[in-house]
């Protein structure tokens, strides 16, 4: 959560920047979270994000070999892929790492008191807005010591999206993954079906699903953050990255006649997507796919954590389609994680040590063989032993003109969480009051965006 002192905090400046160097795409800010509530009271921190860091000094600086490690990688495939990580580094570097895993959405909720309560030493978190806001609220410890270590490993893009306003780095990026529109390679050629390039292709596919008895398009949206992904292609390829980073900085109006048609194409979609998305999971929808009821999901490359290792390999993807001729398929969403330091670290010292491990290829593909489903960040890491889809994703990524991070890392927190959660959902719900829609959301914008 982030409290509500957050809307009254200055937004960090939005600096666009390349993840591979000079004439590569822009990068910009998103976060794959669901802040339901901004109060500082407003949900209960649970037990076990509560008890991370702990309140012995087992971890204090005088010599302590053990790091405590909080984690929000809490489903199988990640989760494996991540305790794999900190048992190569505790085999390098002979010492203990303290995992503390909890579930995605409640790491995400509780960030803010879990920050300042007793957190743990190194913990998850995205680049970009959300890195930014915790390092300026003093949350955060300045790593700018660790980057002098391990600095030349990575773009100065990936500088760029680690560092706070005050120009000190906060963050260790680890690896990036595009959302896309995925699919099972054999249901498509079982049926006939031809990865469409344009609105009018995607929705004459979408109609031949139907006949052919799938849902088209597999659809969730309980936990409020997947259906962003949705209104950010929308929004990009009808009104171009410009329009989308500006929309999401406040400095365009949610009644403009741009957005309007960005909701009216998407009520046009909605017909083709899978009916009850508000009561299902992001899981539960890539279930669909992996079982062959649904015909296409938008959304990042970790759909793939949902697949068998015989089934990801049949798993294929192509660009969200054209719909306006003069931006194409231009821009391309490609979110970064990686990890943090705690301000209140009890051993920052290992913390920072930890930290350059995970700095290391070694670390980044150790993560990508247990979860081959995003791309490293590191410059010099093996990518010969790349999945065909990992190296389609780096080329998307490689060959797009901007690239975006995603909504709710691409705008202020607090009117990600409080405002376009549930305005989305109502969407979903009901369509077809797209007026007042988004005459609510400019009216709450005007709100939180001066204040």
């Amino acid at each position: 959560m982030v409290p509500s002192s957050a809307g009254r905090s200055p937004a960090p400046s939005r600096v666009g920047f390349s993840l591979f160097g000079a004439g590569s795409p822009a990068l910009s800010r998103r976060t794959l979270m669901r802040g339901t509530a901004l109060g500082a009271g407003a949900l209960a921190l649970p037990a076990a994000l509560a008890a991370c860091g702990g309140d012995d000094d087992k971890g204090s600086d005088s010599g302590s070999k053990e790091v405590s490690f909080g984690s929000n990688y809490s489903d199988p495939v990640p989760k494996t892929a991540m305790e794999s990580v900190l048992k190569g580094y505790e085999s390098k570097a002979s010492k203990t790492v303290k995992i503390n895993t909890v579930d995605h959405n409640t790491f995400q909720e509780n960030i803010n008191r879990y920050l300042q309560g007793t957190p743990d030493d190194v913990f998850t978190w995205f680049a970009g807005y959300r890195m930014q806001f915790f390092a300026s609220q003093s949350l955060a410890a300045d790593i700018s010591d660790v980057w002098s270590a391990v600095g030349s490993g990575f773009t100065d893009a990936l500088k760029k999206a680690s560092t706070g306003e005050d120009g000190k780095q906060y963050f260790v990026p680890f690896y990036y993954y595009p959302w896309a529109v995925f699919y099972r390679k054999s249901v498509f050629q079982q049926r006939g079906y031809t990865p469409p390039k344009t609105l009018d292709e995607f929705k004459a596919l979408c109609e031949k699903m139907k006949t052919d008895g799938l849902n088209p398009i597999a659809f969730a949206d309980k936990d409020g953050w997947p259906a962003m992904g949705t209104f950010d292609y929308l929004n990009m390829r009808i009104n171009g990255y410009d329009f989308h980073v500006k929309l999401m900085a406040g400095k365009e109006s949610w009644t403009s006649s741009q957005v309007k048609q960005v909701f009216d194409t998407w009520r046009g979609l909605l017909p083709y997507h899978q009916p009850g998305a508000n009561g299902r999971t992001w899981q539960e929808a890539a279930q669909s796919l992996v079982a062959k009821q649904s015909g296409m999901y938008l959304l990042g490359a970790f759909v793939g954590e949902q697949f068998t290792d015989a089934d990801r390999a049949d798993l294929d993807f192509f660009a969200f389609p054209e719909i306006n001729s003069q931006y194409k398929q231009d821009a391309v969403e490609a979110p970064i994680d990686g990890f943090m330091v705690s301000k209140k670290a009890k051993n920052t010292s290992g913390a920072k040590d930890l930290m350059k491990y995970l700095a290391t290829p070694d670390a980044e593909l150790l993560f990508l063989k247990s979860s081959p489903n995003n791309v490293a960040t590191h410059k010099d890491a093996d990518t010969s032993g790349y999945s065909q889809l990992q190296k389609k994703c780096a080329e998307l990524v490689g060959g797009a003109k901007q690239v975006s991070q995603f909504l709710d890392r691409d705008t202020r927190p607090d009117f990600a969480s409080t405002v376009m959660i549930p305005s989305l959902q109502s969407f979903i719900n009901n369509p077809n009051d797209v007026d007042g829609l988004v005459k609510s959301i400019e009216d709450q914008k005007k709100t939180i965006f001066t204040t």
